[in-house]
Order: C-alpha cells, then sequence, then structure tokens
C-alpha cells in the first residue's frame, strides 16, 4: 500500500534551514580558502605537515572544522528531510539550532585549539540526535500505517 505525503506550509521552514545550511558551507570553505592563503598550504594538499609548515596545526584546525561539517552534512540533511516530513516546525528549530551550533563549532575550532569546538559547538550532536528522534517517529508511523 502506497503512502501519500502532503507537504505542509511549516516544510518551508525546513527548506530555508537547509538553504541556511548550504550557506554556511560556503562561508566555512571559504575561510579554508583564507587559511590556505595565509599559512601557505596549496592544492591538492589536504591537510599541512608540522615538518613542513611552522603553521600546520592552526591550518588544520581551520580544515578539520570544516571536513568535519562535510562529513556530518549528509546525516544532517537526510534526518532534516525526512523528520521534517511529519515534524517539520520541530525539524526545522533543531535544524536551526544544528546550523547555529556548527558555526561556533568552526569558529572554536579555527582557533587552533581543538577543544574550542565544544564549547557551544559540540551541543550541535544533542540537534542531531533530536533529529534522528523525529525520523525514527516518521519511519515508526509508516510502518504502523502500512499494518494497519
Amino acid at each position: 500500500m502506497a503512502v501519500s505525503i502532503e507537504l505542509t506550509k511549516e516544510y518551508g521552514y525546513v527548506v530555508l534551514v537547509l538553504v541556511a545550511y548550504a550557506f554556511l558551507n560556503f562561508w566555512m570553505g571559504f575561510q579554508v580558502g583564507k587559511a590556505r592563503r595565509k599559512y601557505k598550504v596549496f592544492y591538492p594538499t589536504m591537510y599541512a605537515v608540522e615538518s613542513e609548515n611552522k603553521d600546520a596545526k592552526l591550518f588544520n584546525c581551520v580544515q578539520r572544522g570544516h571536513q568535519n561539517s562535510l562529513e556530518m552534512m549528509p546525516m544532517f540533511f537526510v534526518m532534516l528531510l525526512l523528520g521534517g516530513l511529519q515534524h517539520p516546525t520541530i525539524a526545522a528549530g533543531l535544524g536551526a539550532f544544528y546550523t547555529v551550533a556548527r558555526f561556533f563549532y568552526f569558529k572554536g575550532y579555527a582557533t587552533g585549539v581543538p577543544d574550542n569546538r565544544l564549547k557551544i559547538g559540540g551541543l550541535n550532536f544533542l540537534a542531531v540526535f533530536g533529529l534522528i528522534i523525529c525520523t525514527a517517529s516518521f519511519g515508526i508511523n509508516l510502518v504502523i500505517r502500512e499494518t494497519l
């Protein structure tokens, strides 16, 4: 049995959060580009080597802040978009919270002290956990509807 999904007006907030995160991702990428020039780490080098570059740790922290955000992005997008189908305002709120926390995660990491990423930025994991719950709820609802 097929299940049809009607997108509510509130789902627009989910989409807008996704767009906001895309802009954040572009901004982080630009910050890595600036760090490449500042610390003289040229493409295609992904990470600087401390024996070759005295500022390797500073550059690598900027790079890791962005790279970790890229690593988390697929899960964030899927959980946001799927969880938002049933819980659009909750998912949008959690997604906005995640986006802001990711900004602070990046800014903290970019200081060159990796532990600084967790001061405020570590709260992004709570938002992801909330999105996982929203998505699980959506999945459970689909299964229950199918069996009725």
